[in-house]
């Protein structure tokens, strides 16, 4: 398995050449299609009594605004990505949430920045990434913080025997391939004998697609921090994990590790659900 086509976010907000150059690298890497994407929204129109619909001249100028700087961010693109790897470009005025999970299936993997504010952001400006991670059916890398290259020397796993890390490990084998050092990592209060054989079954799982794993149990409380914690000790490069939560309508709920490695941008993250 490799990734042969990268959706690259872009968000409207902010600067995109860090993740551009980022993107581009991974490509360069994975000898991938670049799909360069951007889209936002104004807030829906307000509703008056009676059921008329009310557009003022600001949401018309929000509207400019948007499709201008789309166009911008196509320009920059285009000018970074150069001919170094073959690029589309998918920009729109629309949901950006809604749209990159449509997107998503022409992609292998999804690559974003780290947003100005994960869980509090403004939905019509950047992706939810909970929503995205749980709805896109497509492995997430997000970037940590102005990030534009990537080193691979040390890339941790967060394991526990669930479905969401099993499809990560195996979302993020090109990845792992690539890594130096691949440690499996899990944070129990007790290391029991069930523990130990998931671990021994996911080290021998790498070892036939050519990855060589090391294990680690750490006896503390799964509680959200810690495997952030473990991997800002360890100095990892990369953290592998599952998404772990649900959507309930517009909402996303996640658990506290989650939250926490969403929440975290001085680490590169791939996270599966």
């Amino acid at each position: 398995m490799t990734y042969k086509s990268i959706v690259l976010n872009l968000n409207i907000d902010g600067m995109v050449a860090p993740v551009i150059k980022l993107g581009v690298e991974l490509a360069r890497r994975f000898d991938a299609v670049l799909i360069g994407f951007s889209a936002a929204d104004v807030p829906p129109p307000i509703v008056m009594e009676g059921g008329t619909t009310f557009v003022d001249e600001s949401m018309t100028r929000q509207l400019q605004n948007i499709e201008r700087r789309i166009e911008d961010i196509r320009a920059e693109f285009g000018g970074l990505a150069g001919t170094a790897v073959e690029t589309e470009w998918r920009g729109a005025v629309g949901n950006p949430t809604r749209l990159l999970i449509n997107v998503a299936c022409a992609a292998d993997l999804i690559v974003t920045a780290s947003p100005e504010s994960v869980f509090s952001g403004n939905v019509h400006r950047s992706p939810d990434l909970g929503n995205l991670i749980i709805q896109s059916g497509r492995p997430v890398f997000v970037a940590a913080a102005d990030q534009k290259s990537i080193r691979l020397n040390k890339v941790i796993v967060g394991w526990k025997n669930t479905r969401e890390a099993r499809r990560a490990v195996v979302d993020a084998m090109p990845f792992l391939r690539l890594a130096q050092e691949v440690r499996i990592i899990t944070i129990n209060e007790k290391a029991t004998d069930a523990i130990w054989n998931s671990l021994n079954d996911v080290v021998a799982f790498l070892s036939r697609h050519g990855v060589q794993a090391k294990v680690e149990i750490f006896p503390e409380k799964s509680d959200g921090g810690t495997i952030v914690d473990v991997a800002d000790a360890m100095d990892a490069d990369l953290i592998i994990s599952g998404g772990y939560g649900h959507s309930r309508l517009r909402e996303w709920i996640c658990g506290g590790a989650t939250r926490s490695l969403l929440e975290n941008d001085r680490l590169n993250r791939v996270m599966s659900h």
